[in-house]
């Protein structure tokens, strides 16, 4: 993706618009530091971050959770070895 300066950008707007709406995506900058990102209104939106705790309120954890199965397992590691 291109970076080009904003006076470049407000000089050759009109041929920056043209490339856009042929499916090419820009960064304008000033002075030196990325502002925007001009894209085609078509372009596919990114999909929005998986977030943690999205399923707060929905389910329970158990308060022996970190101990349940532990006899089995020990009974696995401790048998015919």
């Amino acid at each position: 993706m291109q970076t080009i300066n904003i006076h470049e950008a407000k000089t050759h707007l009109s041929r920056i618009v043209e490339r856009v709406a042929r499916g090419e995506s820009f960064v304008i900058a000033k002075a030196g530091k990325p502002m925007v990102k001009v894209v085609p209104l078509d372009a596919q939106e990114a999909a929005p971050p998986k977030r943690l705790g999205f399923l707060a309120g929905q389910i329970e954890v158990p308060d022996d959770f970190d101990t349940m199965g532990s006899t089995e397992i020990e009974h696995l590691f401790s048998s015919g070895a």
